[in-house]
């Protein structure tokens, strides 16, 4: 499927530049025998492309002239992927303006007319059987994540206005290297140059951004990935916690899915969680709502509160 929508978007773009093509010059060009070239002319019509042919001695390929924003080349599943991911980020956060949530709330009300036409009736029917319940969450400026884009793209240092989680204001000149997301958070993760250090910012707490002309160059990143050197800061004053579940990896999953865990399958069925965590207590709800036999791996501490609540729970 890659290198049949590579191969339909290459002949889209030789299409658009707006001259006629005979048949065996676009099969030249694309290197494809007639036949192909035919059936990728006529996914292109189902896409929606008004692609106009002329047959005889003489004939043409030409794609017609007056649409500024012709039909997106989605296929049936991007196509329902896209709303669905338009309507999952619209239900996070407050929906204030200029927000994230707020743009992907006006784009999820629109997108289907971008849509290729025998696309846009399930797409109708998709957002009339839809609800997305709001999650609360920070929202981002969308104006803000493209800045930011842009700036990593281009290597430009920026200049934010930072409010930290303490409430304190300051001013802050960045490197900036990568997006982040997680646990419904957008971060952005940058090398301070007051600080000579790296640091990570919430992009919700970031204000009053500007983007220099001055460039810098790319720094290796302080860890493997942007993504791990925030878990290794979230984590820092948390404890490694492993754990033996006589339950299966979707059972698991699905109790433990408010939490950072990797989780392993080994053998009779079990599963090997692994945890970062500052108190035995998160662990409850979960193992509570599982109803499976669990041994605690590391560490001791963990274990022994176990003990000590199990027994309490015995007096009551």
């Amino acid at each position: 499927m890659a290198d049949v929508m590579q191969r339909t978007l290459a002949l889209l773009v030789v299409l658009q530049s707006g001259r006629r093509f005979s048949g065996g010059e676009l099969a030249a060009r694309l290197d494809v025998p007639p036949r192909t070239l035919r059936r990728d002319i006529g996914r292109l019509r189902g896409y929606g492309y008004p692609v106009e042919t002329q047959p005889g001695p003489g004939g043409y390929y030409q794609l017609a002239a007056g649409q500024t924003m012709p039909p997106l080349v989605l296929d049936d599943d991007e196509a329902i992927a896209t709303l669905l991911g338009l309507a999952a980020l619209g239900a996070t956060g407050s929906a204030s303006e200029g927000s994230l949530d707020e743009a992907a709330i006006r784009a999820y009300g629109k997108v289907d007319q971008y849509l290729p036409k025998r696309l846009r009736p399930r797409a109708a029917a998709l957002r009339d059987s839809l609800e997305a319940m709001p999650t609360p969450a920070p929202s981002p400026s969308a104006k803000t994540v493209s800045a930011l884009a842009e700036a990593i793209a281009r290597q430009h240092l920026v200049t934010i206005h930072y409010v930290g989680a303490s409430g304190e204001a300051t001013t802050r000149q960045v490197e900036p290297h990568r997006h982040i997301h997680l646990h419904m958070r957008w971060y952005l993760l940058g090398w301070d140059t007051d600080k000579e250090d790296w640091r990570v910012f919430r992009l919700d707490r970031v204000a009053e951004l500007r983007v220099h002309s001055r460039t810098f160059s790319p720094r290796p990143l302080p860890a493997e990935t942007a993504g791990a050197y925030l878990r290794e800061g979230i984590n820092r004053y948390r404890q490694r916690v492993v754990l033996t579940i006589d339950a299966p990896v979707t059972a698991v999953a699905e109790a433990f899915y408010r939490q950072d865990v990797d989780l392993t399958a080994t053998e009779g069925g079990r599963t090997r969680a692994v945890l970062m965590l500052d108190s035995w207590q998160w662990l409850l709800p979960a193992l509570a709502f599982l109803d499976a036999d669990v041994t605690v791996e590391e560490p001791e501490e963990f274990r022994t509160a176990f003990r000590d609540f199990g027994a309490r729970l015995t007096r009551a």
